[in-house]
Parts: C-alpha cells; sequence; structure tokens
C-alpha cells in the first residue's frame, strides 16, 4: 500500500509522528529515505518523542545505532550513510526482532539484511518549509498502519 501526505511545517511533522506513533507496537521497522536535510533525523525525533524517548534523538552517524530504553520496548535508531560501498555486517539481524522498534536512515546500504517486512517512508524536500512523505507498506501489519494514517 502506497500513501502520500504533504508537510507543511514542523507542527504537521510532529503530527504524523504522533499519530504513526499510536499505531506502531514492538516489532516495528521503519525505514526512512532522502536526500541530506530532508528531515529523516527531525521525523525521527518526533517520533522518539511521540514513543516516550526522554532523550534527545541525535543522528548515531558515526555510531551507526544507537538505542533507547523505555518500559515497553527498545527504540533502535540507525544511520547507516557510513556503510555505503561496505559489506560489514554490524548483527543488524538482532535489532530486527518482535520485541523492539528500529528506524533506519540510509537504509539501502544495508538491503540485503533487511526483514522481509516494514514500513518505507521517503521524504522529499520541497521548499524551506515543506515536505512530501510517501509511505510504502510490506506486510500486511504495515499495510494496516499505512491504511489508518
Amino acid at each position: 500500500m502506497k500513501k502520500t501526505i504533504n508537510i507543511n511545517d514542523l507542527n504537521d511533522t510532529k503530527e504524523l509522528a504522533s499519530k504513526l506513533a499510536n499505531l506502531i507496537e514492538s516489532g516495528t521497522v521503519i525505514l526512512l529515505s532522502g536526500d541530506l536535510g530532508a528531515g529523516k533525523t527531525t521525523f525521527t525525533q518526533a517520533l522518539g518523542k511521540s514513543l516516550g524517548v526522554k532523550r534527545v534523538m541525535t543522528s548515531p552517524t558515526f555510531n551507526i545505532i544507537k538505542s533507547y530504553n523505555l518500559p515497553k520496548f527498545k527504540v533502535h535508531h540507525m544511520d547507516c550513510y557510513r556503510l555505503e560501498d561496505s559489506d560489514e555486517d554490524l548483527g543488524f539481524e538482532e535489532y530486527f526482532n518482535n520485541e523492539d522498534i528500529t528506524i533506519i536512515e540510509w537504509y539501502n546500504f544495508i538491503e540485503e539484511y533487511l526483514p522481509d517486512e516494514y514500513l518505507k517512508i521517503h521524504i522529499e524536500h520541497i521548499t524551506t518549509d515543506k515536505r512530501r512523505f510517501t509511505l510504502c507498506s510490506k506486510g500486511e501489519v504495515y499495510d494496516r498502519i499505512v491504511g489508518e494514517l
């Protein structure tokens, strides 16, 4: 299933993140794509806050993976930008489980390690404030999520 949502400002981004947070559960994998500066980390921060992450979620570009402990699950935030042209396996499969939520920026650099089902979100930078979010689901659970947004 595919859906496009136009975002007019940061408040719209936060609202979309909040709605998504209410629909996802343990085991969710979200793949983010878009040019540099499109808003991937900003959206991740808003989603994390809506899920209950208290710390500021900064981009884990140099760490590649940062994890945040919540009472019911962990939120894993990956930034795979530095893995371009790398065949290094950092044990990605352990982050794709039925217990945690995993959000991946620049997922295209680790495609061979991704699970079979996920929610893919492409963010396009339209103007200074405006963005276009294109959501594509792969799997029944993700079809439901996109349908309800």
